[in-house]
Parts: structure tokens; sequence; C-alpha cells
């Protein structure tokens, strides 16, 4: 099954904004997650959400280098596409 960056993204977007109780339509791709209100509490908890809707793992060094919304989507993107 052929994953596509839009459903990553769409998904993304979903748990996210699930997460910080905001419409969807207020994430931008470019927002880092600062500044869509997420304190770092909230971000290791969508990370979970992000592990376990994919059904992959992401490790901290990783999770780290996580800064904008974009990047969690390339990065699971290319995880599920290996």
């Amino acid at each position: 099954m052929a994953f596509s960056k839009e459903d990553t993204q769409f998904k993304v977007i979903e748990i996210i904004a699930g997460k910080l109780n905001m419409p969807k339509e207020n994430i931008d791709i470019d927002s880092t997650f600062q500044e869509l209100g997420a304190d770092s509490l909230d971000i290791v908890e969508m990370i979970m959400g992000f592990e376990e809707s994919f059904g992959i793992e992401i490790k901290d060094e990783d999770a780290e280098k996580i800064k904008i919304v974009k990047d969690v989507i390339d990065h699971i993107h290319q995880a599920r596409t290996k």
C-alpha cells in the first residue's frame, strides 16, 4: 500500500488539532509547536500519538530535531515509505 504525503499531512494535523483542542484550519505546516501553544508535555504526547497512529518509532534524537509541523510530516512520511 502506498502512503501519500497528503495522507500523512492530514493525519498529523488531525492529531495535533485533537491534542491542542484547536481547529485543523489553524495549523499550518510551517508553524512551530510553540506557536501552536504546545508545551513540552504536549509535544511528547503528540509524538506518542504519531507513533501509535502510524505504527512507527520516533527516536529521541529525531524528536529533538522536530521544530515545525512539516518536520514531523517529512519524518513520518520517510519512515513509512522506506
